[in-house]
Order: structure tokens, then C-alpha cells, then sequence
């Protein structure tokens, strides 16, 4: 661990040889495009997951920018991450909530009392793993058991997208119209216009759908008066929340994900730049959760580290902390402009509706990444059981009632991985000690 609490930074220039290390700096300008491609690189879910839950993508994204700051302090500007909207928040707001998937969530205060209690666990896992290290995490949850929960919460949102574009024959070609849209950018384009994909593809389904719409009259028209009439600067509007004791024990199993997100991008990143992170990893896991909590207190969604912001660092080779210090900048600027909430709110629900399909498979699609990447075996039965049942409690929506509480599918799908795992692979483990005493004698 270093003696001081921040890295005193050291100045190197782009056209430098080698990497751009956390520790180490561009000038002021090649950072704040850093920052601001970073920005970008995060936009693209960071809106969208708030849109999906009835969230105000405004206060969403300031949230995202004060939270990454405060990420920076406590991880003592050594861990480059840009903390974002959380995806694996989306299916038990909708669950705890009821929420439709149009306009804002008006059971909103509910969900964010289950969103600060997630990030109090989180918190609380991180002043743990402070103390004892990762080891005990990564044997409660190794990859087998981590891919399983991600892609069970994929699974388990499936029928809320489908369902939110099933309202008319027009909305479903939509949807589709919009799915073709994002793979098309997916395969056909490189650099930066691939790696935002969501957000490009989004575009281009706005820009048909208005064709059709607004040029030719096929349905509802894209409505631009919002943007005309919003200011160009104002506070968003926060939301207190409420803590419901069934949302708070729905919502908190999350943290059980974030961890494992955080884990994983932390260790990617060590590995990238040939320097361990082990020693902040509690740190980052606290100021994720501290975050998550500051944002859920105002109205916002839980927050993680983001992919995306990897890939930027893993194509440029730039590291430094003090890039996401100006990406977050960028964000708060962004979270302080009406109009930006405005053009956002214009974005037609059945393209939404489209990209949240393509969104929702993408995350049961990197639970299965996460399998390939670790080498996972599906062929032990002890791992090929708990995933099966885990896929099936998730995308059936399995609930369990407890006396008065009632835990919904992601939360059984995600004990229920976890102490199958500690069951059958202990089992397993004894199995094959007796297995070699026997053949020792």
C-alpha cells in the first residue's frame, strides 16, 4: 500500500512510448478529450438503464459524475473506472415497482430505499474485503456461480422487453427495426462508432422512426416541443426515497453482482497495466457502494464500473486516473442541462422497447462470456445443476414466500447459486478426498 493517500502524478505526453499508467498524466488538454470519450463510451447504458426503470436520466447522469468523483477519493486515485447506471438494477426495480416501462416510475421512492440498502451491503462487503482480502469472495462466488446470476437476470428480463413492445403491430416492427439497427453498427463499424453502438444504433432508429412517423404518418409522431422549451441549465428534480422492508430485501442481493462486476473489471484492468490492484480492491468496492447509496438517496440508480470505459483504456493504452476525474465533469455538466433530459424524453418507446431487448440479452450473453473466460466446465455435474436451476428460478421468475416477505426471481436465482455451489462442490470436494485415500491404501 503507498504511503500517501493520492499518487503525486507524473506528466507524459501521448506520442510517449508504452502505456499511460494510473499514476501518470496527459496534459490538460489530452485529458480532457480522454475524459470526454469516455464520457461518451459510458453515455450510451448509462441513459438507457434509467430509461428502462422510470429513472430521470438526467439526475442519473449528474449521479454518474459525483459518484465517479467520490469513487476517485476513496480509491485514492488509483483505480481508473467511470462509475455508471447499473444494469443489473433494472429487473428488480421493475419487479419491486410495477413499472410499465413508459414515462417516470411514479412508485419511484420505493425502489431507491431498496437501492441505498443494496449499497450499504455493498459498502459493508468492501470494509470487509479491506480486512480479509477477495480470496473468501471469489470462493463464495467463483465464475460458474457469477455467470450463472448475470445471465439469469438477463433471462429473467426478457418478457419485460418483449411485452413493452407488444402494444401494437407498428411498435413490434419497431422494435425490430431497432434491433437490425444496433447490429448493423455492431458488425459494419469500427473504433469508437462500434464500441458505441447502443447509442448510434438508438439514433439511427430514431431517425427512421421519425421518417415514417412525422414524414409519412404511420404513427405517433416524434414530438420536439420539449426540447424547444427547455432551458439550457437548471437543477434536475430529486426523489426522496422510501424504505420498504419487501423492496430493500429484493433489491440488496444485487450487491452480490456489483461485486462480481467490480472484481472482474478491477482484475482486467491489473492485468492490462502490469500492476496489481488487489491492495485498493476493498476501497473501490466501498466507494461503489457508498455511490450507489449517494445516488439512490437523490433519485438516481444504483451505479458500477463500466466495460465500455475498459475497452477505451485497452484501445489507447491511456490509464491515468485523471481522465475519469474529466469525464466526470463532462457528466455533472450534462446532468445540470434540462434540454438534454429533454431530447432523451423524445426518444420513441417502442425504439427504447428495441434496444432494451438487444440490452437485456447482452447481459445474459456476458454471463456466458464470463463461463468462457474462466474456462468454466459444465460438464461437473455439480456446476451443470446449480446452473441449471439458477437459469430456470431466474427466467421462470421463481418466487419464495419467507413468512411475510416474498423474494423474487433474481433473488432466488442468486442465493439459490450461491449455496448450491457451497453444497455440491463441497460434496464434491470430499468426494475426491476419499476418492484418494482409497487409492493412497
Amino acid at each position: 500500500m503507498a504511503s500517501s493517500w493520492f499518487p503525486q502524478w507524473r506528466k507524459k505526453t501521448a506520442s510517449a512510448q508504452g502505456i499511460v499508467a494510473p499514476d501518470e498524466t496527459l496534459p490538460l488538454g489530452q485529458t480532457m478529450v480522454m475524459g470526454l470519450q469516455h464520457a461518451v463510451a459510458m453515455f450510451g447504458a448509462t441513459v438507457l438503464m434509467p430509461l428502462l426503470m422510470g429513472l430521470d436520466p438526467n439526475l442519473s447522469i449528474l449521479m454518474s459524475g459525483i459518484g465517479t468523483l467520490l469513487f476517485f477519493v476513496i480509491t485514492g486515485g488509483r483505480v481508473p473506472s467511470y462509475l455508471g447506471s447499473s444494469a443489473a438494477f433494472v429487473g428488480v426495480v421493475i419487479a419491486v415497482t410495477g413499472f410499465n416501462g413508459q414515462g417516470l416510475n411514479p412508485h419511484l421512492n420505493v425502489a431507491l430505499g431498496g437501492i441505498i440498502a443494496c449499497g450499504l451491503v455493498y459498502t459493508m462487503i468492501g470494509l470487509v474485503v479491506m480486512k480479509a482480502g477477495t480470496r473468501w469472495i471469489e470462493k463464495l462466488m467463483p465464475p460458474a456461480v457469477t455467470g450463472a446470476v448475470v445471465m439469469a437476470i438477463g433471462l429473467n428480463l426478457a418478457p419485460i422487453a418483449v411485452h413493452g413492445v407488444s402494444g401494437s403491430v407498428f411498435d413490434s416492427w419497431i422494435a425490430v427495426m431497432t434491433v437490425v439497427c444496433i447490429g448493423l453498427v455492431a458488425v459494419f463499424t469500427r473504433g469508437m462508432v462500434q464500441r458505441l453502438l447502443i447509442l448510434i444504433g438508438l439514433i439511427a432508429a430514431c431517425a427512421i422512426y421519425a421518417l415514417l412517423t412525422n414524414g409519412l404518418g404511420l404513427g405517433k409522431p416524434v414530438d420536439l416541443n420539449l426540447i424547444s422549451q427547455a432551458a439550457w441549465f437548471g437543477l434536475p428534480t430529486a426523489t426522496s426515497p422510501i424504505f420498504d422492508s419487501h423492496a430493500m430485501f429484493m433489491m440488496a442481493p444485487v450487491a452480490v453482482i456489483l461485486v462480481a462486476e467490480n472484481l472482474g473489471h478491477i482484475k482486467a484492468v491489473a492485468g492490462m497495466t502490469g500492476r496489481t490492484l488487489d491492495p485498493y480492491m476493498g476501497r473501490a468496492f466501498v466507494g461503489d457502494g457508498l455511490a450507489t447509496m449517494l445516488s439512490g438517496g437523490f433519485g438516481g440508480s444504483g451505479v458500477t464500473t463500466y466495460a465500455e470505459n475498459i475497452g477505451v483504456m485497452a484501445v489507447t493504452k491511456v490509464y491515468s486516473t485523471l481522465a475519469f476525474v474529466a469525464a466526470a465533469a463532462i457528466a455533472i455538466l450534462l446532468g445540470f442541462s434540462p434540454k438534454f433530459g429533454a431530447l432523451i424524453h423524445t426518444i420513441p418507446g417502442p425504439v427504447i422497447g428495441g434496444a432494451s431487448i438487444v440490452v437485456f440479452g447482452l447481459i445474459a450473453v456476458a454471463g456466458a462470456r464470463i463461463w468462457v473466460q474462466n474456462n468454466v466446465d459444465l460438464g461437473q455435474n455439480s456446476n451443470l445443476i446449480m446452473v441449471a436451476v439458477t437459469l430456470v428460478l431466474g427466467a421462470g421468475d421463481f418466487a419464495l414466500k419467507i413468512g411475510s416477505f416474498t423474494m423474487g426471481g433474481i433473488g432466488t436465482a442468486t442465493f439459490g447459486a450461491i449455496i448450491l455451489n457451497a453444497i455440491l462442490t463441497h460434496r464434491r470436494a470430499t468426494a475426491l478426498a476419499g476418492s484418494k485415500i482409497r487409492q493412497d491404501s
